[in-house]
């Protein structure tokens, strides 16, 4: 894939995981990794061989140095990452078990990249030669100033003839920056002047929902219960809404417990309005069941970086859909926020090999 390079704007941050399963209450030491929305979608995809490169800002610090160094590991290049601030955001992540659902605290006010002003970063050196941009509501959800340079690097990418991708990905805990305004309110009123500039927009079950009022009857999250065919409604909505679109990928996660999940997604594609399913057996859609989860956190944005290979890829929608579902999948059996699964380990769980026998 080298003919391709994709861009992934956002926030980076430190992560501190309490081990072995114990609650926040119980830890008296966590596990240091860094991580980020776009930032772990940029990773997965330059497992599967793209170009990734990583526009940000940490301090010029060694906090900074290390978080830096952790992404450059893994290809992500990194000469894009804007040095200056005060402090690296972080998130504490307490991973659930059965029925005790994992818990995330966020430490992120105030950090550097919120203080970001449009006009500062060079978008037309950074999307020169570029074919994509990954964006994550993440990261207008922070402040402001950042919403007004996610929609700066939305306008400057479409000048440019750079595909735009975002996952709306709303965390309630982070829309809070404009006093007396709600959540959801704040979310749908920044989302609706960004949208209309993207051309693939992904969600989970429950996004469209939270951001644009749009729900699928007969649907419970809460119980783990999806009406998977009232998921193209959804998609036609948003797409009557925001026309320029050409893809919304739903995925669709039914939580039975924080240990076992059934996993699979849509993608509608805007052109004929046909939707597809994955996984299927036959015609009918068969969720991968995941039942001994590792980590499930970044499980979205290893779905986006899967979506992001197969439309770079040219390939057709279901085949797009079936391989951002099948890595996504094999992202569970990871421990951190990193989808570290190779090509080859996505082709061999698409033609069937769920057992996980040893490779020898």
């Amino acid at each position: 894939m080298d003919n391709f390079s994709a861009v992934f704007f956002g926030e980076v941050m430190m992560r501190l995981g309490v081990r072995d399963h114990q609650s926040i209450l119980q830890a008296r030491e966590f596990d240091v990794a860094y991580t980020g929305a776009e930032a772990n979608s940029a990773v997965s995809l330059s497992r599967f061989g793209v170009a990734t490169h990583l526009v940000s800002c940490v301090p010029a610090t060694d906090l900074g140095d290390a978080c830096l160094n952790f992404f450059r590991q893994y290809g992500v290049d990194t000469a894009h990452v804007r040095r200056s601030g005060d402090r690296l955001g972080l998130f504490y992540l307490e991973t659930g078990a059965n029925q005790r659902p994992s818990k995330v605290i966020y430490d992120r006010s105030g950090s550097a990249i919120t203080d970001l002003r449009t006009g500062e970063l060079p978008w037309d050196d950074i999307f020169r030669g570029k074919n994509w941009l990954h964006l994550s509501g993440t990261a207008p959800a922070l402040s402001e100033n950042m919403a007004g340079v996610v929609k700066e690097a939305c306008e400057k990418a479409r000048n440019a003839g750079v595909t735009i991708s975002i996952d709306m990905n709303f965390r309630e805990k982070l829309w809070r920056w404009k006093e007396g305004c709600a959540p959801r309110v704040l979310a749908g009123e920044v989302m609706r002047e960004i949208l209309p500039l993207v051309d693939v927009i992904i969600g989970n079950e429950e996004d469209a929902e939270n951001i644009l009022g749009i729900s699928a009857d007969g649907t419970d999250v809460e119980a783990g219960k999806l009406n998977i065919g009232k998921y193209s409604e959804v998609a036609s909505e948003v797409h009557r809404i925001f026309p320029q679109a050409a893809f919304i990928a739903i995925t669709l996660r039914e939580s039975l417990s924080a240990t076992h999940n059934n996993w699979g997604a849509m993608l509608y594609d805007c052109s004929n309005g046909k939707s597809h399913f994955s996984p299927q057996d036959g015609d009918q859609y068969d969720p991968y069941q995941i039942k001994n989860i590792v980590d499930r956190v970044g499980g979205g944005d290893s779905f986006s970086a899967g979506l992001i290979f197969g439309l770079l890829s040219k390939m057709p929608p279901q085949r797009a859909l079936d391989f951002a579902v099948a890595a996504s999948c094999l992202a569970h059996s990871y421990p951190g926020d990193f989808n570290l699964t190779s090509l080859d380990d996505v082709l061999r769980l698409m033609q069937g090999q769920r057992s996980g026998r040893v490779q020898r």
